[in-house]
């Protein structure tokens, strides 16, 4: 990573502007609902901090009554019941996962964060909104000193990422179970653990539950 990269700030301001679409989004359901976290979501670390990250978990982008409302990434929905209890299994989380932030769950040599931080109208952001929030993703990577792998959930994702890391997209094709070295770290990638993809089969537990095995496996070695 560059010195620029390190110097960066990881994580976007509570009122973000660099995307007028997402933060009038954020305003309108500030008025809304006046509870919810209603903000660019922050990246989840483990107790023990940056230092201990070895594996960086990507999701797309917040969910509106998700993590939008939570404040905590992949909580509050049904993708954060899939992955935190198979990422509880394989030993990179401990505690019981009860949708809340303040459910006690910790972290264990990973963090997770978002390729787009503010949630997007019907969970889907624009190329611009992507590109735009990659100069966070960016310096999220590069704080991490210890980082080995690296899981995109989803293609978008997995597509930020890969120019996060420097990369040509075309050389990192995205598939379900990918595994490829990129930019110094090893670069996983998974269909995302939507309630979409699993309702229509496009991901099963099993599949996903095979992709942190494998990456179980590398962190071991």
């Amino acid at each position: 990573m560059t010195a620029a990269a390190l110097d960066a700030a990881p994580e976007p301001d509570r009122d973000c502007p660099l995307c007028p679409r997402l933060h009038d989004f954020i305003a309108d359901w500030r008025q809304r609902e006046p509870s919810w976290f209603n903000a660019p979501v922050p990246t989840f670390l483990p107790p023990n901090g940056e230092d201990a990250v070895e594996l960086l978990i990507v999701g797309l982008a917040p969910g509106l009554r998700g993590a939008n409302r939570t404040g905590r990434p992949f909580t509050g929905d049904y993708a954060g019941d899939l992955l935190y209890s198979t990422m509880i299994a394989h030993g990179l989380a401990r505690g019981e996962f009860k949708a809340r932030p303040d459910d006690g769950l910790e972290l264990i040599g990973t963090a997770i964060t978002n390729a787009v931080r503010c949630v997007p109208p019907e969970n889907k952001p624009v190329g611009a909104e992507i590109a735009t929030c990659r100069s966070f993703l960016v310096p999220t990577i590069a704080r991490f000193p210890k980082l080995r792998a690296l899981l995109a959930l989803g293609s978008i994702a997995h597509q930020s990422t890969v120019r996060a890391l420097g990369q040509r997209v075309a050389a990192y094709p995205f598939k379900h179970g990918g595994q490829l070295p990129a930019g110094g770290v090893t670069l996983f990638s998974s269909y995302h653990c939507s309630r979409y993809n699993t309702n229509t089969g496009a991901l099963t537990e099993a599949m996903f539950v095979k992709v942190f095995s494998e990456i179980a496996s590398f962190l071991r070695n």
